[in-house]
């Protein structure tokens, strides 16, 4: 993946430039077809297709304190990105400076970098500049004297209900992993980094990983089968979410910790991601580390029957 943190880094990129432009917070169905329409006009006419998107949230700068919780960092995005085939993406630092930009400002800017810019592709209800106050519209009348095209993707929708961040953060927190993964067009997931942790798991017979992750928005706490992407494998597992209120080392917030079967090796470190595949049960707390090791040791059974 090539990363570019400037705009006028667009210059460099063989044209035309078909961008896809979104906040893409989740990657779900509504972002992949906007992204895809952008690889589809590279195929088609040629050029360079790049997914732009921002660092960070615009939510988190212009609503500090009330912004919803993020189902993707950056680095997860990008990831989701080059799954999908992109090669080249644009991460535009914002900040309340950038916000104040007049939206056809922005957009003359992209126009100017482009050698030359032959598409910007767009969710039809994205708003972006100064107060929110560009749309489609604006886009493409822009387009239309500057002579690039506009697509304007449709809502995506799956049984009724449109693919939205909102809604998969809804379906997350009500513990609806179905529902979230329709919306998705994939398994829901977290990435982050392995970090050194108390080795209970290890005295029990069963090693974890220990992640850090990079969202904020989790499934409810609980047990789960999962399959964990590492260096390009997908290994079968078993993760708990949850304060692990068994051992004496209970924490306040939520961690996640995952067991990953047949595995050794040393992962402190690594990047990894959680692919949640189906709920086991509810996180409790048992009378004594025998009972909860054989616990572990039926979701464990429960988890690789599942997967």
């Amino acid at each position: 993946m090539n990363i570019l943190r400037t705009i006028r880094e667009l210059a460099a990129l063989p044209g035309p430039v078909h961008l896809a432009i979104g906040v893409f917070d989740g990657v779900h169905l509504g972002h992949r077809a906007v992204i895809e329409s952008a690889l589809r006009r590279a195929s088609d006419k040629g050029g360079t297709a790049v997914a732009v998107t921002f660092d960070p949230h615009p939510a988190t700068v212009l609503r500090p304190g009330q912004s919803p919780a993020l189902l993707t960092s950056t680095r997860h995005k990008l990831r989701l990105f080059a799954a999908l085939g992109v090669t080249h993406t644009l991460v535009v630092p914002f900040d309340l400076g950038f916000a104040a930009t007049p939206p056809a400002e922005f957009i003359a800017a992209l126009a100017a970098a482009c050698r030359p810019l032959g598409t910007i592709c767009v969710g039809e209800n994205w708003a972006f500049g100064k107060g929110r106050s560009g749309d489609l519209a604006l886009l493409r009348e822009v387009g239309s004297k500057s002579g690039f095209a506009v697509i304007g993707i449709p809502s995506f929708a799956v049984d009724g209900q449109p693919a939205s961040s909102t809604a998969i953060r809804n379906a997350l927190q009500a513990g609806n992993l179905t529902a979230a993964s329709r919306l998705l067009g994939r398994d829901f997931s977290v990435f982050g980094t392995v970090i050194a942790g108390k080795k209970i798991g290890r005295t029990l017979g069963f090693p974890t990983a220990n992640l850090r992750p990079e969202c904020e928005q989790l499934p409810p706490n609980g047990v789960y089968a999962v399959r964990i992407a590492i260096n390009g494998d997908l290994l079968p597992g078993v993760a708990n979410i949850g304060v692990r209120p068994t051992v004496a080392q209970a924490t306040s917030e939520p961690v996640v910790e995952a067991h990953l079967f047949d595995f050794t090796g040393d992962l402190y470190g690594a990047d990894i991601e959680v692919h949640f595949v189906r709920f086991l049960r509810p996180e409790e707390k048992f009378p004594s580390l025998d009972a909860l090791k054989a616990q572990i040791a039926n979701d464990a059974a429960s988890a690789r029957a599942a997967l």
